[in-house]
């Protein structure tokens, strides 16, 4: 018999479905040329809602405290008779988020949708977004990631990497970051998310002592390793020892779905 009218448009949307679903379980290390492209698209659908913080300024509110002043202008305007007891509450405002991004060697096979994740996060929150990336140096690209096109947003950061695929010096890198700029209100009260393996060919020590002192400035601390969610994972390398300690919270970061996660966490922070 003949199929009803419409039955291979249902199929064909029942079948992209599927793939995606697949797709974001996959490891983004293992994807091919064609998964890639599609990936870029499901990371320009997301829609990161940011991190909220309680603000010092308070606003007319539903519920809350009293407002004496809206309530004594009220009452004057009826001739002194209290009627309504307006309420107030302290004004919310987005919380910084604070990504750091290990584009060294080892990292590589995520670098590319890290950095395309980023760029999702900055294009949504551009004044409360700073991205950097950690090598053998640091260095800031969220002036590039905030460019509307994902490509030359890309394009632009690479450019700006000089020690992308290199080595990794975790500990010094970051201490340049809470000398330089943490401690000068980048990384004071936000959301930081780590993004790297933990592998270190410095000083183990000295990157635990940098991720304690971060600890104390963030409001939030979070390392993100790829390899945290795969079967077998045992959090040995030196650097992720080092660091445990001072996280909030190691989670996964190797597939869509985990980023995604992630977007969760930070909605939460």
């Amino acid at each position: 018999d003949d199929p009803p009218d419409g039955t291979d448009e249902v199929l064909e949307i029942a079948v992209a479905a599927s793939t995606e679903e697949v797709l974001r379980h996959r490891d983004l290390a293992a994807l091919t040329r064609a998964e890639r492209e599609h990936l870029h698209l499901l990371l320009a659908r997301l829609r990161p809602e940011p991190p909220l913080r309680r603000t010092r300024r308070r606003r007319p509110a539903a519920h809350g405290g009293a407002d004496p002043r809206r309530t004594l202008r009220a009452a004057t305007r009826l001739g002194g008779e209290l009627r309504d007891l307006h309420r107030r509450d302290r004004d919310r405002r987005p919380r910084r988020v604070v990504l750091l991004i290990d584009v060294s060697g080892s990292m590589q096979p995520y670098a590319d949708a890290l950095l395309r994740f980023a760029h999702v996060i900055a294009r949504r929150t551009p004044g409360s977004t700073e991205v950097f990336t950690l090598g053998t140096r640091l260095t800031r690209v969220s002036r590039e990631l905030r460019r509307r096109d994902p490509e030359h947003a890309l394009r632009a950061a690479d450019t700006a990497i000089l020690d992308r695929a290199g080595g990794t010096r975790l500990g010094e890198v970051l201490q340049t970051f809470v000398d330089g700029w943490g401690r000068r209100g980048v990384a004071r009260r936000a959301a930081v998310v780590v993004f790297s393996d933990g592998w270190e060919r410095g000083d183990a020590t000295l990157l635990g002592l940098q991720v304690e002192r971060l600890s104390r400035l963030a409001h939030q601390l979070v390392w993100v390793n790829p390899h945290a969610g795969k079967s077998g994972y045992v959090p040995v390398q030196g650097g992720i020892v080092a660091a445990l300690p001072h996280l909030d919270a190691l989670l996964a970061g190797h597939s869509l779905a985990t980023l995604e996660n992630l977007l969760e966490v930070l909605r939460r922070a």
